[in-house]
C-alpha cells in the first residue's frame, strides 16, 4: 500500500449558493520515500489538498490513508491525531504563523513536548535538529531577529524533532527572497536525500518542482498533468492553458518545434537546451 492515498476526495469551501469546490473527485497515491511536487495556479486546489492530507481540513466525500491509517474520520480520536502528527508533519507559507516560542530551543521543542517525548529525549532531538538544519548558533536568538529563511528552517525544524515520516510544504518558498527560497530548497533536499523522508512540495515555481521526482499538476481541483519533470513540462501547451508559465528554455524549444525544427521537448535546463540547438545546427551543417 503506498504511504499516502486518496480515494475520490472531494471538498468545497462556503455553503448554499456560495459553496465552491477545491477538490475534485482526487484519487492520488504517494509512495514513501518520495518527492513530490504539487504546482497549480491560485485556486487549483494545491493548499485544500495539503490540507486534508494533514487532517486539518475532512473531506467531503472519498477517503484518505496515512500509512494505512484512515485519515477522514470525523471522530478520529486525539490518540490518532497524535499518532497522524507522528507520521506527517506541514510547513506553511508564512513561518511567523508556525513560530510559537520567544526563543528558537523552545520553539523547537514544541512539538514533541505535546507528543508527550520525555524531557530527555526532547533535549536530544532540539540539540540534533538544531545542527542537522544548521542553526545551532540560533538556540538562544529570538526568531524574530532571523531572516525569513533562518525562520523556515526553525519552522522545518520544530516538526523534524517530531520524527515525521513525510514533510509537507504548503508554499513554504513564496515569501522569501532568492537566498531564503536557496536555503528552504536545500533544506528540502537534505531531508529527502539524506534522511529519506516523503516530501510533498506545494509551490508556485517551476524551478523548484525540477528538483522533485514527480510533478502533479492541479488545476479546477483535479489532476490535469502527473509525471516525471521531464514528461510533465514537455506539455508545454496545456501548461500554458492553465495559466501555468515554463522554464525558458523549455518554452524556446517549443516555438521552434512548432516552426518545424525538429528539437527535443521536455528541456529544462539552459545548458541542455543550448546543446539541443548546437546539436541540430551541426547536423544541418554536414
Amino acid at each position: 500500500m503506498a504511504f499516502i492515498e486518496c480515494k475520490d476526495v472531494s471538498f468545497s469551501y462556503g455553503e448554499g449558493e456560495n459553496r465552491k469546490a477545491a477538490v475534485k473527485h482526487l484519487s492520488l497515491s504517494i509512495e514513501k520515500g518520495t518527492f513530490t511536487a504539487v504546482l497549480g495556479h491560485n485556486g487549483s486546489g494545491k493548499s485544500t489538498l495539503a490540507k486534508l492530507l494533514c487532517s486539518i481540513l475532512l473531506p467531503d466525500e472519498g477517503e484518505i490513508f496515512v500509512d494505512g491509517m484512515k485519515i477522514s474520520d470525523e471522530n478520529l480520536s486525539e490518540d490518532d491525531l497524535i499518532e497522524l502528527h507522528r507520521k506527517v508533519g506541514m510547513v506553511f507559507q508564512n513561518p511567523d504563523n508556525q513560530l510559537v516560542a520567544t526563543v528558537v530551543e523552545e520553539d523547537v521543542a514544541f512539538g514533541p513536548e505535546n507528543l508527550g517525548v520525555e524531557p530527555a529525549e526532547i533535549r536530544r532531538r532540539v540539540d540534533e535538529v538544531l545542527k542537522i538544519m544548521d542553526i545551532s548558533e540560533y538556540a538562544r536568538h529570538s526568531p524574530t531577529r532571523l531572516s525569513g529563511g533562518q525562520k523556515q528552517r526553525v519552522a522545518v525544524a520544530g516538526i523534524l524533532a517530531m520524527r515525521p515520516s513525510c514533510m509537507i510544504f504548503d508554499e513554504a518558498t513564496a515569501m522569501l527572497d532568492p537566498q531564503g527560497r536557496k536555503e528552504v530548497m536545500e533544506t528540502i533536499g537534505k531531508l529527502h536525500d539524506e534522511m529519506g523522508i516523503t516530501v510533498i512540495h506545494i509551490t508556485h515555481n517551476m524551478e523548484e518542482a525540477l528538483e522533485a521526482d514527480r510533478v502533479i499538476v492541479l488545476n479546477d481541483g483535479v489532476i490535469a498533468l502527473d509525471g516525471t519533470p521531464h514528461e510533465v513540462f514537455s506539455e508545454t501547451e496545456a501548461m500554458q492553458r492553465m495559466g501555468l508559465d515554463v522554464q525558458q528554455p523549455t518554452k524556446l524549444l517549443h516555438e521552434l518545434r512548432l516552426a518545424g525544427v525538429p528539437l527535443d521537448d521536455g528541456i529544462t535546463d539552459l545548458d541542455a537546451c543550448a546543446r539541443e540547438i548546437c546539436r541540430f545546427c551541426a547536423g544541418k551543417k554536414q
